[in-house]
């Protein structure tokens, strides 16, 4: 097809000239996560990077003290966050925090789309976690988090493209929300890795965003099992660019590697419903 020759043609040459200009992460969030992978850093260190921007830090309070995270008592600054949540779940809240923030257009059209990917990639995020827990894997869960949040940002990459193309005019035709979805389904898993490789994200999110979709995966790599069921759920109902409501969770061989039986997918499908009509 001409039009599809002519939209990947340009966007490999965005690829190749603007990769990071193109905004899908925000560097402090960013800068979390590598200090994370150090294994050696200090909370300090967490504190002094997110207070550095009152707007961030208001938001991490405030949703550190949300239903969803709140303890007894409510935490007053990022420190007390820090300790009380760990730095990786406040290193996620400010991903999380963030990430919302940028899937948002100003064509009412690729806006929507792009509303919808934040709702399946938050739900794909709270989905994961769950399950992580439900299938005897804690020390997961703020990864599975994190995996679930960022498995399609090759999605959110390919939109942003395609809406700086189009407002610089670069193509002679309208671009329908057929044919975007039909791009971003084809080409988000190479150059979503390729964008986390870039902001230098640790492998495992590399992976989960890589081999998502993939028919030949490591069925040993159980977060990658863990996001991959996750994404089945949200196909199934509908929370998802290409739904398919005939899927049978319980049959797929990330349920049987994970060991999971239908009560529980039936449970990990409410959870997934509550924060979609939360998202």
């Amino acid at each position: 097809m001409t039009e599809n020759k002519s939209i990947i043609e340009l966007i490999n040459g965005y690829i190749e000239s603007n990769t990071l200009n193109i905004p899908v992460f925000n560097t402090v969030a960013v800068r979390l996560q590598q200090i994370l992978a150090k294994q050696d850093f200090s909370v300090d260190e967490v504190n002094r990077l997110i207070i550095a921007d009152p707007g961030l830090a208001s938001q991490v309070l405030r949703m550190s003290n949300s239903s969803f995270y709140a303890g007894l008592n409510k935490v007053t600054t990022v420190q007390e966050a820090v300790v009380r949540l760990g730095a990786s779940c406040v290193a996620n809240i400010v991903m999380t925090a963030t990430q919302k923030d940028i899937y948002r257009s100003s064509s009412p059209e690729m806006n929507r789309i792009m509303r919808d990917l934040w709702k399946h990639s938050l739900c794909c995020a709270i989905g994961s976690k769950w399950l992580a827990i439900k299938a005897n894997y804690s020390v997961l869960t703020e990864e599975a988090f994190l995996a679930g949040l960022l498995h399609d940002i090759g999605k959110l990459y390919l939109l942003k493209l395609m809406e700086e193309i189009i407002r610089e005019r670069k193509l002679e035709i309208d671009i329908s929300p057929m044919f975007i979805y039909e791009v971003i389904e084809r080409l988000h898993t190479v150059h979503g890795p390729r964008v986390m490789e870039l902001w230098n994200l640790p492998e495992t999110y590399i992976t989960v965003a890589r081999d998502h979709n993939s028919s030949d995966w490591n069925d040993g790599n159980a977060l990658l099992a863990i996001v991959r069921l996750v994404n089945l759920a949200c196909k199934k109902l509908g929370v998802h660019s290409s739904p398919d409501p005939s899927l049978v969770l319980v049959a797929t061989p990330e349920a049987q590697f994970l060991g999971l039986k239908e009560i529980t997918l039936a449970e990990l499908e409410i959870v997934i419903e509550d924060a979609a009509s939360h998202a």
